[in-house]
């Protein structure tokens, strides 16, 4: 064997060696979902961009915690909505004199496992999508200043299953631009029944 050759298959095991450390290394980091990740918003009205990460990456009580500190209104979207804890804050929300809001998508009527019926029975407007194929949306937006949103669906499994992203956006012209867009889509809605 030649020289030139021993020097590149010693190369290559080194490269090879690395590769595989470094596939490692990422596997070993990947088990545990980060903490949240918090950064500066420029003029927005609260002084940061929360963003969470699932399964197990604490999207669920990140909603939870901005639902129990809203202090006037909180508008719902969503196309999936099992999470027990979310809905029991949003009750808790209306139950304190909140303007609180809801647009469902149809699936939402007869699916099992729905929260419409807790929203229903504490007095919340709910309104159905029968228009959209699906109505896809994942929003609240609350006090008008703060949007919540990201492919996280307002479940269970997006919770505790799913690989999803949600992100809390501290931002009252983007509030505002989402608002516009929910008051648009409730005036394609049906009033939920039980």
């Amino acid at each position: 064997m030649t020289k030139s050759r021993i020097i590149i298959l010693g190369l290559s095991l080194v490269v090879i060696v690395i590769f595989w450390r470094v596939i490692a290394v990422t596997r070993e980091h990947s088990v545990t979902p980060p903490a949240p990740i918090v950064t500066p918003a420029s003029a927005s009205y609260h002084p940061a961009t929360e963003v969470y990460f699932s399964p197990h990456g604490g999207c669920t009580d990140a909603v939870v915690r901005a639902l129990d500190a809203a202090r006037s209104s909180v508008y719902l979207q969503a196309y999936s909505f099992t999470s027990k804890p979310i809905a029991n804050a949003i009750v808790r929300d209306a139950m304190r004199g909140l303007t609180v809001k809801a647009i469902l998508d149809h699936s939402q009527e007869s699916e099992r496992s729905s929260r419409l019926d807790d929203l229903l029975a504490a007095h919340i407007p709910v309104l159905i999508d029968h228009v959209h194929a699906i109505a896809h949306s994942k929003i609240m937006i609350i006090d008008g200043q703060e949007v919540i949103t990201g492919s996280f669906n307002f479940t269970n499994a997006a919770e505790n299953e799913n690989a999803e992203n949600l992100l809390i956006l501290y931002d009252r012209a983007l509030a505002s631009r989402y608002q516009q867009n929910w008051d648009e889509q409730s005036k394609i809605c049906d009033p939920a029944t039980q």
